[in-house]
Parts: C-alpha cells; sequence; structure tokens
C-alpha cells in the first residue's frame, strides 16, 4: 500500500502565497506522474499541474505563470509553490502519484484545503 500525505494548506490574502507538500511513504517500486488536483464547492476535481520522473511538467492555464510544481525523487515528495494567490483558488488540493512499473496504479492523498480571501 501507499500513503500519499499533503501539507502546507491554509489561509491567505489576494496576492499571497502557499507551498504545498506531498509525501509518498509504504510499498514504492517507483512514483511515475505525480499531480496536484483540486475541487471547489460545486465544481468538479481538475488537474492543476503535473511532473513527470524526469521533471517534465504541464500546468493547467487557469495556474500558468503563478504555480510551479517539483518534485525530489529521493524523498518520493512533491511540491506546489502557490504564488499571486486569487480567490479562484480556493479549493481542496489533492496530490495524485502514480505508482508502479508493470502494472501502475493511481494513489491519492486526503486532500488541504486552501481559502484565499478577497
Amino acid at each position: 500500500q501507499v500513503q500519499l500525505v499533503e501539507s502546507g494548506g491554509g489561509l491567505v490574502q489576494a496576492g499571497g502565497s502557499l507551498r504545498l507538500s506531498c509525501a509518498a511513504s509504504g510499498t514504492i517500486q517507483v512514483i511515475n506522474t505525480m499531480s496536484w488536483y483540486r475541487q471547489a464547492p460545486g465544481k468538479e476535481r481538475e488537474l492543476v499541474a503535473g511532473i513527470t520522473r524526469g521533471g517534465i511538467t504541464n500546468y493547467a492555464d487557469s495556474v500558468k505563470g503563478r504555480f510551479t510544481i517539483s518534485r525530489d525523487n529521493a524523498k518520493n515528495t512533491v511540491y506546489l509553490q502557490m504564488n499571486s494567490l486569487k480567490p479562484e483558488d480556493t479549493a481542496i488540493y489533492y496530490c495524485n502519484a502514480i505508482v508502479g512499473q508493470l502494472v501502475p496504479r493511481p494513489y491519492w492523498g486526503q486532500g488541504t484545503q486552501v481559502t484565499v480571501s478577497s
């Protein structure tokens, strides 16, 4: 089994910054893509950013230029640096990891709340 534990959420004013972390633990052979998703009240869960094991990144258009995803493969940890936060960034942020080589499986964290006040 694999566990993902997020941290770093909280309340911040518009224009501020937060850094989210997600650490994976358990029986891990290899972690492929790691991603951050978010879900705002009444909306579907959406991809925010993803990063491959080799460091290739992709971002939702709404966060490009403001958010930066990175990872530390030695620590099985992924980060999301969020700058210039806006009220519309308010959501529960979830970490996702695709784990395994022969049979890759997705795992999810429990989520961390990010609230941006105007």
